[in-house]
């Protein structure tokens, strides 16, 4: 495991626990120098609307994480850049492909009462204005004991505790940005008819676990394919996690039924080497059988700076001392 030094600065709400619902808005920026103020004014008051809004329920865990993508951090902030922000890099083939989708700005809104949730993302989106337009808005929650929306237990295989910040957490390695983390989010839409259609060990060979117990199918019976196969990844000879905070979404009326997935890590590369593995494949052709009733229809890749950090980034602009110049995404 990554040794994580004890004086970086404060994360957002990176590691805090799940909560029973969550609000995922992605907006773009839209040009000029007042949308970009706007946006960076912003910043340095994100802690302060969620205390106000959150003291109206104080034991509903409200938290906001706010983070950006490679293209506006160079329009709002300049150099310097975390050092592993880049686009969301795309995988796979049409048949299946993790696709990447316009977003500059990731609000990460969670509680255990949905009107927290949605009182602190009126807000927010008040101060925002005209100066960003959503791309995408899920309304999310936790679907019985932390399952999915094809009914297996959801990140079963977290870091807790100290583990959660070592895995998550930007440290040494990145030292200006130390505190951050990088985030990467995919709205998946499932095929439910087909996939009730499969008997459950069928599915339980798809994803490599049993339904109603949780527990690891053994190695003898548990595909290589499997998606907890593909997506477990070692460096090194050690696991390297993730910090999954997924949420079940849908629409029953419509037919929609969904899971975002949200992934915060200390580097967007074990996550990248995951969507690897499923849609391409571990090796080439030996992909996730979940896609094949599950189809990703967004994905961004987002930089979450600490918290002094994203109030300092206030004052902070391509032209300022801090970002003389921006370099390219």
């Amino acid at each position: 495991m990554r040794p994580m030094p004890d004086d970086i600065p404060e994360p957002q709400a990176v590691c805090h626990p799940i909560t029973r619902s969550a609000i995922f808005l992605v907006a773009t920026l839209k040009p000029g120098v007042e949308s970009a103020n706007t946006v960076r004014a912003l910043c340095a008051d994100v802690a302060a609307l969620v205390r106000a809004v959150g003291t109206r329920a104080p034991t509903g865990e409200l938290s906001c994480v706010c983070g950006f993508g490679s293209e506006a951090w160079n329009t709002l902030f300049g150099a310097p850049r975390p050092a592993n922000l880049h686009p969301f890099r795309e995988v796979g083939d049409p048949a299946r492909r993790a696709i990447g989708t316009p977003g500059d700005i990731l609000l990460h809104i969670r509680a255990d009462h949905m009107d927290l949730c949605f009182e602190l993302a009126a807000q927010l989106m008040a101060r925002l204005g005209d100066a960003v337009s959503v791309v995408d808005e899920v309304h999310g929650f936790r679907y019985f004991d932390l399952r999915d929306m094809v009914g297996f237990v959801d990140g079963t295989e977290n870091p807790r505790g100290r583990e959660a910040v070592d895995f998550a957490i930007v440290g040494d390695e990145d030292r200006e940005f130390a505190g951050g983390s990088y985030v990467v989010v995919q709205k998946y839409l499932h095929d439910m008819t087909a996939w009730e259609s499969l008997p459950v060990e069928a599915q339980e060979r798809i994803i490599g676990r049993r339904k109603l117990s949780d527990v690891e199918l053994p190695k003898g019976i548990k595909p290589s394919s499997s998606h907890s196969s593909l997506t477990t990844i070692e460096k090194d000879g050690q696991e390297v996690k993730i910090l999954r905070h997924n949420m079940a979404f849908g629409r029953p009326g419509a037919g929609e039924f969904g899971t975002y997935f949200i992934g915060y890590a200390a580097s967007p590369e074990p996550i990248e080497q995951m969507l690897e593995n499923m849609f391409v494949g571990r090796p080439p052709g030996n992909y996730d059988r979940l896609l094949d009733y599950s189809r990703a229809v967004t994905g961004g890749l987002f930089f979450v700076p600490s918290a002094p950090l994203l109030e300092a980034l206030a004052d902070r602009s391509p032209t300022s001392p801090a970002g003389q110049s921006s370099s390219p995404a």
